[in-house]
């Protein structure tokens, strides 16, 4: 793989040729898929220290599609140790590995269905050719086990997955075999464990988000494509006809950005990309019932690739990401009463591509992620208290991931599966995509 092959890659994601700094010499990547001690990995590869500098190739690379700037890689080698059955005996504050999936899935969409089971839909098994997976499976808590499902009509990477009220499952756009983004749309329905189609949305949409509303329709926003670039534009889909209808547009393109349903009904879009390599600050409002877009205040930090997750008392909590100035730590939250986002407590390691889960007690649960400039992803975790508005360090998982998914479970525990994981040896980041989930136990507080 040479440059050249990297930045056609990068035109058909994004859209764009890419420009990327230099230096940016890139040796063919090679290595054999292997599973290693009962876990199945993809093949390793390396990210080569001369990629330290985030840029739009980078984040592109590691969030719309998942592919790494990659070297010649070395196996990362893992000890061998049970990965099956629940621990219902751990350790509070603790991770500890459960069943393994049948596919290795990084970017992919992780749903709590109401029987308690997961849905483990689509993402990325490899993590150079970055094709998507059209598979599913699920997680049955009481056995600590993956069953594979029905699988979707479409390969999808990076796509949305939201839980009707009705329990069915809506899927929505994507990246697929490092081609174009998605328009399609697709419904998994867990008492037949199978997909069908459903209305297509107006436009292919990848890196975009989907909110569910209080009347149990889904916002589409944002996103991009080849034609179109970054989108300002947004779109409604009903469970009731099957089909997507245009809203009003964002005021500002945006993808990679985050979303999330405040308890009034309306939803905060915050952040994101604006498609040349921009990470915005600003945020937006959407109001159900005018179907319009408005200003609100702006984070303290530009934000791409960050996750929001809307606390006890309605307030948003916006922690880590990346923006021009690199990884961050920093955090944030929203108060919907003002309208404002103010600073709150620094978490203790930069983290993009990480997830957040906000545990019964209030407190938010941030796990993993990666530090582009460093190039290091981290098997780190700690929890958000909003009475104290600091973060403290928790157990750690027991392999470092990032593009991984976090889902709390009906008994409290917190599902962690897949990701991308690796090893750094000081002269680059050996990565492989894994099929292993581990499930993490808070502690009293």
């Amino acid at each position: 793989m040479n440059d050249n092959d990297i930045e056609l890659r990068l035109e058909r994601i994004l859209g764009s040729a890419p420009t990327v700094p230099a230096p940016f010499s890139l040796r063919r990547a090679v290595a054999a898929d292997r599973a290693i001690a009962g876990e199945r990995l993809s093949p390793p590869r390396r990210i080569s220290p001369a990629l330290r500098r985030p840029s739009r190739a980078v984040s592109a690379l590691i969030g719309l599609a998942a592919t790494f700037v990659l070297c010649t890689g070395l196996l990362f080698i893992v000890a061998n140790r049970p990965t099956t059955g629940p621990a219902p005996s751990a350790a509070p504050g603790t991770f500890n590995l459960t069943g393994s999936m049948s596919t290795p899935r990084s970017l992919h969409a992780a749903v709590l269905l109401n029987d308690g089971r997961v849905l483990m839909v689509g993402g990325l098994a490899d993590v150079v050719m970055g094709s998507g997976v059209a598979t599913a499976e699920l997680y049955d808590p009481a056995t600590g086990t993956f069953t594979p499902t029905g699988s979707m009509a479409h390969a999808r990477a990076n796509p949305t997955a939201t839980l009707l009220h009705d329990g069915r499952v809506l899927v929505t756009g994507g990246n697929y075999l490092n081609a174009e983004a998605d328009s399609s749309a697709e419904l998994y329905d867990p008492a037949t464990g199978t997909f069908s189609p459903t209305g297509s949305m107006s436009v292919a949409r990848a890196g975009e988000t989907a909110t569910l509303l209080a009347d149990g329709r889904v916002l589409i926003a944002g996103g991009t494509n080849r034609e179109a670039g970054a989108l300002t534009s947004a779109e409604l889909y009903d469970p009731a006809t099957g089909t997507f209808s245009a809203t009003g547009s964002m005021a500002q393109a945006r993808l990679l950005h985050a979303a999330s349903l405040l308890r009034d009904g309306r939803v905060l879009v915050v952040g994101g990309d604006d498609g040349s390599r921009g990470s915005r600050a600003t945020a937006e409002l959407y109001d159900p019932v005018t179907g319009t877009f408005s200003a609100t205040g702006s984070m303290t930090d530009a934000r791409t690739c960050t996750l929001a997750t809307t606390l006890a008392d309605g307030a948003v909590l916006l922690a880590g990401g990346q923006n021009e100035t690199g990884d961050l730590a920093t955090a944030e939250v929203y108060k919907p009463s003002t309208g404002r986002f103010a600073a709150t407590g620094t978490m203790h390691a930069a983290r993009t591509y990480q997830s957040a889960a906000l545990l019964p007690d209030g407190r938010v649960l941030v796990a993993g992620g990666m530090s582009v400039s460093k190039l290091s992803i981290h098997a780190s975790a700690e929890l958000y208290d909003p009475s104290t508005r600091k973060f403290s360090a928790t157990g750690s998982m027991d392999l470092p991931r990032d593009g991984h998914s976090a889902t709390l479970l009906r008994d409290g525990s917190v599902l962690i599966a897949g990701g991308q994981t690796g090893t750094s040896d000081g002269s680059g980041l050996d990565v492989s995509v894994t099929a292993s989930a581990e499930l993490y136990w808070p502690d009293a507080r």
